[in-house]
């Protein structure tokens, strides 16, 4: 079994930014709590206010797997249902 790896960022509209924001501590919380995971990290980008920096670490495919799972299912994946995604995944 190998490591899993995402990194990559988000961008969320204006209209969700204040929404994305309160909700970010809490799912960084829940994240770390996880079986699996490593590190988790999520930051604002200082050249674009709408931008997050996403860098993930799980330790292996099953754990990876289980947080996209969770994270469908949560509160955050409400609030980031219309967010652009572009990440890579390296394993």
């Amino acid at each position: 079994m190998s490591k899993i790896i995402l990194k990559g960022f988000i961008v969320v509209s204006s209209d969700d930014l204040q929404t994305v924001e309160q909700e970010l501590p809490t799912h960084t919380k829940l994240t770390l709590e996880e079986d699996g995971c490593l590190v988790f990290e999520v930051t604002k980008n200082k050249g674009n206010p709408n931008r997050f920096d996403v860098y993930e670490e799980f330790t292996d495919r099953e754990a990876f797997d289980k947080h996209q799972i969770r994270v469908k299912k949560s509160y955050w994946g409400q609030v980031t249902a219309n967010v652009e995604r572009h990440y890579e995944i390296f394993d």
